[in-house]
Order: structure tokens, then C-alpha cells, then sequence
């Protein structure tokens, strides 16, 4: 790699200590297209129920970068024979780095709940938005150097813009459309290093840095303790093939056998965080709420249609709350007093939740739900609508919707490090769990202090889908409790 004339510059992260990052990983940083990310939370909605919670996606990209760079480096001091280049760490970093710049305001929030509501034949997902805006990135701005344009400082740093950067956008949005059963779907790279996509977002087993920081800098942010020693991992990684007959080449990370305990320790704290804060009632009702707002607001169009134009995308983040929040205009009158229930902590009640049986998690996403609550009022007052009902289906898994996904995971063992395993259940413990997936059904009531009778149609719907329901005066005291701002 070249040797540049700009020094590298060092971050002082509150999770990985003092950082050292690359002269273009720095170029990408200080353009307005990263610099958007510190205007988007990372955890959206829970940051009203966690006070601590008030990190950005800015760190978090800077955290991923790092982390790429120090697995990708440790694979390449261990293992030579993989021929890892200067060009290959590059990107990989900085494929680490902007993977969440398509990130909309309130992170999942916004392709999560917004936009297939407010245009789903979009289908919108932040990871292709990502790729989009890294182009417009490059396209759009100029180095400090002589006003050289961004495509000419990639290329002083020897990666190609055609090849490099086709790496750089996979590694982010996975296998491209379209290519899902092509022997080898990319393009960036060849087979041999099949390894390199399973560094920032790994879609074979699920561990990748991405998740290695967030639940770091979550559960510090959140005052939760983190089982997972991501550092343990990146001294315990090795590459190996794992094709069944030996003869292909299917190259792999694969992790030593003695870690298979970190592997679950690292899929329940994914659980763990989701059943405790990103998944939190209050959390998710405030996410309910703004989507609401958004979708009232008189500019809904120009938000979700800004999706098409990078250009205005990149101006879009958690700032539209308060565009809205303070706006004069008679036409957001009703997205405005949906905000202003949240400032005063006067949220949607929760009537009841429910968990169906793994046979009925599979008809519970098909239908109106909110409708046949409301038609279930049986001549009770006040009389409802579909309006007056929220319907939050949640699913929390292990990250592999109900299998064990350690299953998914390659190990080798300490006396043949080159030969990859699979370590069965049954091997690790005799006490794991059996399950690997839990759904809660959660009914809001979106009419002020019509949580009694809104909740006899919740038990009576129940009651006609055969679901076991939670409505007892204990749960709806203690949610009470939690929406005037408790944790």
C-alpha cells in the first residue's frame, strides 16, 4: 500500500480504547454523508425508556471498522497461505465502516415500521442504502488535497473503483438479487476468499464485528453486563476449508472447539439485549408512536420518497421529530399531538399480550388484526375502530428465527487446526435450551383512558383465535408505572 503524506488519526472509543484508523477511513468520516450518522441513534425508541442509551450510529461504524481491522489482520499474521493483501484489509475496513450509512431516522425504525408502511412495494432495506449512499459519497466530494475528487484518492491507495469497490458494496448488502443459487455469487472476489465476506456481515453463521460491537457498546450504553469476550474470539480464529469432500474450496472462519461456550454466550446476549431493551414495551410503543407521526405528517411523501434521491436522503435523520414536533403548519396538527403525548410521557396503553404456540406463529402475521379486535367490542363503550388498535408482533431468536444457530458454526480443534468441525448440541451440554424462539403479541390502545374496555376485546379475540392472553390488573398497573418513566 502506498505510504500517504496524510497521518492516520486515532479515536479515543469508550469501548476499544484508543483507535488508529487509515488516512482514507478518515477522508470517508469527514464528509457529510458519515457525518449524518451522528444524527441517527443507534437504538431508536429505547433511548426513552434507557436514559443511557444515547449513542449514535457514528461510533458504532467507527467500532465495526476497527474491529474488521484487527480480525482481518490477525487472520492474515496467522495465516499467510490465505494471501490476504494490503488491498483486500482496506476494503474490508471500510466496508466496516459505512455498512449502516443507509441507516433512515431511529435506525430500524424507519425500515423497519415506517417504510413498509408508508410504501412497502419499496421494499426498503437500509443494507442497499447503504451501497447507494458509499457511491454517492464518492461521487460527491472532493479531498482536501488540491480539490482531487474521492475516486481519484481510492485510487492513489491502489484499490480499483471497479473491483474494490464492487467487493466493498457486497461485503455490505450480501448476495447480490438475483444470485442467490449461482455457484458463486460475487464479483468483488473470487471463492478463496469466501472468508472476507464473513467479516462485517456474516449471513452463514451470524457472528460478525457488526454484532461484536453493538452488543459491546449496547450493553455499556445500557448499563448491562456483556458476556461475550469478542477478544477472545479474534485470538481464537483460524480460516479453514470446510468442503465435505476436501477437494473443493469452501474457506471458512472457523473458531477453536474450546469456544463453543463464547459462541452461545454471544447468540443469548443477542437474545438477552432484545428481550430487555430492544424489545421493551415502552421502547416499542414510543417506536409506534413516532412511526404515527411520520406517517401523518404532511411531508410522509418527501420522507419516504427521499429513498429514491441520495441527495436528499442523506439530509434525512432523527431531526425529523423535532421538524415536526415544533412545526406551525395546520396540516401536521395530528402528527404533532402524537408527539407531544410522547414529551409528556402520555403514550398508547397496553391492553394485553399473548405468546402463541409454534403452530399459531404461523398464521398470527396474516390478517387485520387490528380490525377483528376492534369488531370484537360486542356492544361495549366506547365503540373502536381499527384506529384505535396497535398490533406490535415481536420475535426474539437466537439470530437464526428457531434454530440453534451454534449448529451453523465451523470449529477446528487443537490438534488439526486445519480441518473443519461442526460441534453438535448434545457434545457442548445436556442443559441447553431446547427452543430457540419466543413471539409476544402485544395490543396497544391508542384511545385515551379506554384501556378497560379495549381490553375486553383483546381477551374476547383471544378467545376466538384460541390465544392464552395477559390482562390481569398487576400487568396493566405495572405499565402504568413504566410509561411515567421508569426502566
Amino acid at each position: 500500500m502506498a505510504a500517504s503524506s496524510t497521518p492516520t488519526k486515532v479515536f479515543n472509543d469508550p469501548v476499544h480504547g484508543h483507535i488508529e484508523l487509515h488516512p482514507l477511513l478518515v477522508r470517508i468520516i469527514d464528509t457529510p454523508q458519515f457525518q449524518r450518522l451522528r444524527y441517527i441513534k443507534q437504538l431508536g425508541g429505547t433511548y426513552y425508556v434507557y436514559p443511557g442509551a444515547c449513542h449514535n450510529r457514528f461510533e458504532h461504524s467507527i467500532g465495526v471498522a476497527h474491529l474488521a481491522g484487527c480480525l482481518v489482520q490477525e487472520l492474515r499474521k496467522r495465516q499467510p497461505e490465505l494471501e490476504i493483501s494490503d488491498e483486500d484489509v482496506l476494503c474490508v475496513q471500510i466496508a466496516g465502516l459505512c455498512h449502516d450509512l443507509g441507516h433512515g431516522p431511529f435506525s430500524h425504525l424507519f425500515d423497519g415500521m415506517f417504510m413498509p408502511k408508508a410504501d412497502p412495494d419499496k421494499k426498503f432495506k437500509h443494507e442497499d442504502m447503504s451501497a447507494k449512499m458509499l457511491d454517492h459519497l464518492i461521487r460527491s466530494n472532493k479531498g482536501l488535497e488540491d480539490d482531487v475528487l474521492m475516486d481519484e484518492i481510492i485510487k492513489k491507495y491502489h484499490l480499483d473503483p471497479e473491483n474494490d469497490l464492487a467487493f466493498i458494496r457486497e461485503m455490505i448488502t450480501g448476495v447480490p438479487e438475483g444470485e442467490a443459487n449461482a455457484k458463486w455469487p460475487y464479483k468483488g472476489r473470487g471463492e478463496k476468499k469466501r472468508f472476507l465476506y464473513q467479516i462485517v456481515s456474516n449471513k452463514e453463521s451470524g457472528i460478525d464485528v457488526d454484532k461484536m460491537d453493538y452488543f459491546a457498546r449496547d450493553c455499556l450504553h445500557l448499563g448491562m453486563q456483556n458476556n461475550f469476550d469478542h477478544k477472545r474470539f479474534l485470538a481464537f480464529t483460524r480460516v479453514c476449508n470446510t468442503a465435505a469432500d476436501g477437494t473443493a474450496e469452501e474457506w471458512q472462519i472457523c473458531v477453536r472447539d474450546k469456544e463453543v461456550w463464547n459462541m452461545y454466550d454471544l447468540f443469548y446476549t443477542r437474545f438477552s439485549l432484545h428481550q430487555r431493551a430492544y424489545q421493551h414495551r415502552v421502547g416499542n410503543v414510543i417506536e409506534i408512536m413516532i412511526t404515527d407521526a411520520l406517517l401523518k405528517a404532511d411531508w410522509n411523501r418527501s420522507i419516504s420518497g427521499s429513498v429514491d434521491k441520495v441527495e436528499d436522503y442523506t439530509k434525512l435523520t432523527d431531526n425529523i421529530y423535532q421538524e415536526i414536533l415544533h412545526s406551525k403548519k395546520t396540516k401536521n396538527a395530528e402528527a404533532r399531538k402524537i408527539l407531544e403525548r410522547i414529551e409528556s410521557r402520555d403514550l398508547y396503553e397496553l391492553v394485553g399480550q399473548t405468546k402463541p404456540t409454534a403452530e399459531q406463529d404461523k398464521w398470527i402475521k396474516m390478517g387485520n388484526h387490528e380490525e377483528e379486535i376492534a369488531n370484537s367490542t360486542d356492544g361495549a363503550l366506547p365503540q373502536f375502530t381499527k384506529e384505535h388498535f396497535r398490533v406490535d408482533i415481536v420475535n426474539m431468536d437466537y439470530g437464526k428465527k428457531g434454530e440453534n444457530p451454534v449448529e451453523n458454526v465451523w470449529f477446528y480443534r487443537k490438534n488439526n487446526n486445519r480441518k473443519a468441525v461442526k460441534i453438535s448440541k448434545d457434545e457442548v451440554s445436556c442443559i441447553l435450551p431446547e427452543k430457540f424462539k419466543q413471539q409476544i403479541i402485544r395490543v396497544y390502545c391508542t384511545k385515551y383512558k379506554s384501556w378497560r374496555a379495549a381490553r375486553r376485546c383483546f381477551e374476547k379475540w383471544c378467545v376466538k383465535k384460541r390465544l392464552m392472553y395477559q390482562t390481569t390488573e398487576e400487568t396493566t398497573e405495572e405499565t402504568m408505572e413504566e410509561t411515567t418513566g421508569g426502566i
